[in-house]
């Protein structure tokens, strides 16, 4: 079974750094994520990380930045103090890559990092300096592909 969810898309608000009784770092966001066909339309994803990772998430992140999320999805529910049950559906993040440079803020250290000077993001763009590191192996070549 799998339960892998990646995603792109700018943080709401600051994000809310708390800690458990047994001292364990927890930090709370939520991401817009446009959606494909429609970009006046976006959906609204809670992220929960932990530990080392939600503490860099509070020291580096802010409302407005672009960020790639990996995790997983989870569903829980809880009982109200009046008796209702509500249920909340979060990704519970494994990896937040930081994919612009916040105003004043640096990225942190090993963190994929796209630039635009304008200040705006260009989705054309996302993935442009993997796609220019590959060697494309041109058909016309005579050589032989060792495989």
């Amino acid at each position: 079974m799998l339960n892998r969810v990646i995603l792109i898309g700018r943080l709401t608000r600051d994000p809310e750094l708390r800690y458990t009784p047994n001292g364990a770092a927890v930090v709370s966001f939520t991401i817009a994520v446009e959606r494909r066909f429609n970009r006046n339309e976006a959906d609204f994803i809670p992220i929960v990380a932990w530990n080392k990772l939600a503490e860099n998430c509070a020291n580096y992140l802010g409302k407005g930045r672009l960020v790639a999320v990996e995790g997983r999805l989870q569903v829980r529910s809880y009982e109200t103090p009046d008796g209702q049950r509500r249920w909340v559906t979060e990704v519970i993040a494994d990896e937040v890559r930081f994919l612009d440079r916040g105003g004043s803020t640096a990225s942190a250290p090993g963190s994929a990092v796209t630039y635009t000077p304008s200040g705006q993001d260009d989705w054309n763009d996302v993935g442009q300096e993997i796609i220019n590191d590959i060697d494309f192996v041109d058909p016309n070549r005579d050589d032989d592909i060792p495989f």
